[in-house]
């Protein structure tokens, strides 16, 4: 399995519109941070986890061809903004693509982008196929998803365990329900806004101690803010075993 971090960054992320700081105005390329999203690549098939506004960009810097399912997190426009782009692999492929989502994330799609729902289908709009996320694994060809419920401060929020490798956005809190689905990964995606503390996200610090509650062998942070510093400082503040997500990172598992 082949995971590509498509954005590690936020819609509080990097570079910051009218922002002078030094992490906005940095040169390293790891500074800069599109908004979050995976891709994964299993047995043939190529998944999407969450498509935000920056997902033509995405697809076309990784040089995508095809697309086999859109799975989804949450239904905030940060992760869901870039659907519409997917009419170019409905042109390129000739079949709709197949898009998990729960019922939040399905009725906040069907008020953005009323039209690919509406019985009267203009002539090249997205094509979907939806399917249900409910908590229980699901499998996609040959890949299973096992979905974990987290919290965004109050906003259910879902995370997915593929394998061994585990992937959690927009989280500040984990029920120990639901830790029970990640104990044993080989690697855990995380999310680390910044060094304070914040209403719906965990802080650097409260990343960490949960990875070390948890015990991947490996930890990567995402859904980075500018706030939380530059990418080759805070690097060298963390355990061995927790590096800083970039954009364009590939991880072979």
């Amino acid at each position: 399995m082949k995971v590509t971090f498509l954005g590690t960054g936020t819609s509080q992320g990097v570079p910051l519109i009218g922002c002078d700081c030094e992490v906005c105005r940095s040169t390293d390329e790891k500074d800069k941070r599109l908004r979050s999203s995976i891709l994964i690549e299993d047995g043939g098939k190529v998944f999407i986890i969450d498509t935000g506004p920056d997902f033509r960009q995405q697809m076309l810097r990784e040089n995508v061809k095809r697309l086999d399912a859109v799975i989804f997190t949450h239904e905030h426009r940060d992760h869901i903004a870039g659907l519409d782009d997917i009419r170019a692999f409905n042109f390129t492929m000739k079949s709709a693509i197949d898009v998990y989502a729960d019922d939040n994330v399905e009725r906040a799609l069907r008020r953005s982008l009323w039209y690919i729902f509406s019985e009267d289908k203009y002539p090249g709009i997205p094509e979907v196929r939806m399917h249900h996320i409910n908590g229980e694994p699901f499998t996609i060809g040959q890949t299973k998803f096992s979905p974990i419920q987290v919290m965004h401060h109050k906003l259910p929020v879902w995370g997915f365990r593929v394998n061994n490798f585990t992937y959690i956005t927009d989280a500040n809190f984990i029920p120990e329900k639901e830790k029970e689905k990640i104990y044993g990964s080989e690697v855990l995606v995380l999310n680390a806004l910044r060094r304070e503390t914040h209403i719906s996200h965990f802080s650097l610090d409260e990343a960490t101690e949960m990875i070390k509650e948890l015990k991947p062998q490996k930890a990567y942070l995402t859904h980075i803010s500018h706030q939380l510093g530059k990418h080759a400082d805070v690097e060298k503040e963390l355990p061995p075993n927790i590096r800083l997500a970039y954009d364009g990172l590939k991880l072979l598992l």
